[in-house]
């Protein structure tokens, strides 16, 4: 690695698929690139967590900051911790389920309602659920149908698009999903718009630069599509069978290595990628090369999910 930059600290969290009751279902890790130090944070063995599904319920998941506290979701609850990881406060509601993401603008959160086919928002000044939108299509068009999350008569359980992104900025919210098939933004007058078509089955979409980045979850690699410039491939970093633990265990196959999901945007034109099993790469995104990479377990079960910047001011 000839590049001068300092290596971030980050924050991730895992899910385990396969797991049983009793065995830990993920946790969350601060990964010290520049000195080389992983320490597990919470261990999440939750005795009450739906077994269903081989990933529904399992491990922790999006991840955000306020001043002066971390905010991590599961799959239908939203945990508050301090800079230390003391529990401070957790949040639900009917419409929150199988929750992927998240992100922060000013006084509110977003929140992935994946199994709602919807976005929640929570306003963390008055600690609730205050505003929801249901996405749909109506032949070509997309539809947002916004509702109350405190009363009744909002969205069915329907998870037909796995909505698992929401990124907002200065310019908007996007949000995307396994079945979307697109990047879309979510205007002030609710309208939605496409930004640009996806792969189906990918994680992690959001405008970046000129163009837009995400995890080519199905071709095992992190892409940048660019209006400008020719599109970089990174491939997903992975490991001789022999070294893995746990192989065959999912009779459902969607445990693997390669699975690349989390992404969060760096400094000088670098990201950061994860992968299964638990892996976090560096990238840069302009050479297109991995420059260093940790592992964190070789239990092919254990994937990375949510992937963000710890802050600089604090330990």
């Amino acid at each position: 690695m000839t590049r001068a930059t300092k290596m971030p600290k980050l924050i991730a969290t895992s899910v385990v698929r396969g797991s049983q009751k009793g065995q830990s279902h993920g946790g969350v890790y601060l990964i010290d690139f520049e000195n080389r130090i992983v320490e597990q944070k919470i261990d999440w063995n939750s005795g009450d967590i739906d077994f269903s599904g081989r990933g529904w319920d399992r491990g922790l998941r999006g991840v955000e900051f306020t001043e002066d506290c971390v905010w991590i979701a599961a799959s239908d609850e939203l945990f508050c911790y301090s800079p230390d990881f003391r529990a401070i406060a957790s949040f639900t509601n009917p419409y929150l389920k199988h929750c992927h993401e998240i992100s922060r603008r000013d006084h509110l959160l977003f929140l992935t309602s994946t199994g709602f086919d919807s976005i929640l928002a929570f306003d963390l000044t008055a600690k609730e659920f205050v505003w929801g939108l249901y996405i749909s299509k109506n032949g070509t068009e997309w539809v947002g149908q916004p509702f109350d999350p405190r009363a009744k008569g909002g969205p069915t359980f329907v998870n037909s698009y796995h909505i698992n992104m929401v990124r907002v900025d200065k310019d908007g919210i996007s949000l995307s999903g396994l079945n979307t098939q697109a990047l879309l933004a979510i205007s002030a007058d609710i309208s939605i718009k496409e930004i640009c078509s996806l792969p189906r089955g990918c994680h992690n979409a959001m405008p970046f630069a000129d163009g837009v980045i995400f995890n080519d979850t199905a071709a095992d690699t992190v892409r940048f599509v660019s209006r400008s410039a020719a599109e970089v491939q990174i491939s997903v970093p992975l490991f001789p069978p022999s070294e893995l633990d746990f192989m065959g265990v999912d009779d459902s196959k969607v445990a693997r290595q390669g699975f690349g999901r989390g992404l969060c945007i760096l400094d000088d034109g670098l990201v950061a990628a994860g992968s299964s099993p638990s892996t976090v790469s560096i990238i840069d995104i302009v050479k297109g090369e991995r420059l260093t990479a940790v592992n964190l377990t070789m239990d092919i079960r254990n994937a990375i999910h949510g992937l963000e910047r710890w802050p600089a001011e604090w330990p």
